[in-house]
Order: C-alpha cells, then structure tokens, then sequence
C-alpha cells in the first residue's frame, strides 16, 4: 500500500543529499538552530533539497521538488551559537506543498518516492565497479559507512552521486532518477568520456 504523506522541515542548501551519504552542516540560523534541535530532541528527521533560487541564509529560498530526508547522527556545538551536525541521507520524497513558517523555516508536505526492487548491476554496468571499490576502500568506514552493497545497482549509483566531482544540478538530475540501471548507465558514460573507464573496442 502506499505511504500516507508526511510533513518535513526543510533545509535547503547548494548541495545534494543521496540516500546512505553522510553530509556534515554547520547550523547557526535561529531557524535551523531550532529545527535541528527539535530533531535531536524527538529522533526525527528534516529533508535536505537543492536550492534552485535563492541562498542559504536570509530569505527562504526556492527548494527542488525532490529531495532527501536526512537524520542527525553526530552534533557538537565546540562554540557558542554555532551547531556541527552530521546527517546520513534516508529516503527520497517529493514536495506537494510548501509553506514558509512567520520565522522563515519551511515546512513541506511530502509524499516518499519509492525505491525499485534491489537489482545487481548487468555485466554491461559490472566495470563501474572495481573503481568504486577502491574510492570506498581509499576513503574509509567514516566516510561511507558499512554495509557496502555493491551487488545493488542503485547503491553504487547512489555513491557515484555523491562522490563524482559533477555540477549539482547533475547531481540533481541523477537523484530524480527512478530507475538505477539507467543512473549507473549514464555515470558509466561519465566515468569513459572522462578517461576512468576503458571504453570497449
């Protein structure tokens, strides 16, 4: 059955969370400040989007329709007013509606974005796999965490993602995609015209 909608917090910023990323903030807005101490209070879970007009700070901005939820796993506040988080991305959703709070913070209804059944990635797909490996390996339990699930198409995307120096709107665009055979598709085609990968003759 499907998901009733669920109503988010939104931190939208110029970057992109991806489900299983770990993503650190620097939170020093009254609004965000708020936001992520009501989350550590009450174990939930604020969505991070793409800002496609506006800024960070100020004015609430423009966020895009599809985001990621995000739930704190670290915090330290080492100077007064200023709050250190680290979030691991969840799952996908999308805004149905958006409402900017009287001290600026916005609020969304969203609905979830269901994730495809788990799927290996094709022998066409399976070169993409060895330089993941050693990024992973080169980048520590830290960094990504365990468990590392290369035989999930959509994992290995989702970490391509989140580690390919790429413009964010192509990040974006990568996040929105529903199918994971054709986000490793297009990353493979990256990887190649970038020289990472060996195009075969």
């Amino acid at each position: 059955m499907p998901e009733l909608p669920a109503e988010l917090p939104l931190f939208p910023l110029h970057t992109v969370l991806v489900p299983e990323a770990r993503l650190p903030l620097k939170v020093f807005e009254v609004r965000y400040m708020d936001m992520v101490k009501a989350c550590i209070r009450d174990g939930s879970s604020f969505g991070v989007c793409l800002i496609e007009e506006g800024e960070e700070t100020g004015a609430p901005a423009t966020p895009a329709q599809v985001g990621t939820s995000a739930r704190i796993v670290e915090w330290d506040m080492d100077q007064p007013g200023i709050l250190q988080i680290v979030v691991t991305g969840e799952r996908r959703f999308r805004i149905a509606q958006a409402v900017a709070q009287p001290d600026g913070l916005l609020r969304a209804v969203v609905e979830w974005v269901p994730e495809p059944e788990v799927q290996a990635p094709p022998e066409t797909l399976a070169d993409t796999l060895p330089l993941l490996q050693a990024v992973v390996a080169d980048a520590g339990e830290k960094a990504i965490p365990a468990p590392h699930r290369f035989d999930d198409a959509a994992w290995v995307g989702y970490r391509y993602t989140e580690i390919l120096p790429i413009p964010v709107k192509a990040k974006q665009k990568l996040l929105e995609l529903d199918d994971p055979l054709m986000r490793l598709t297009i990353i493979q085609q990256f990887l190649v015209q970038r020289g990472l990968l060996k195009q075969d003759a």
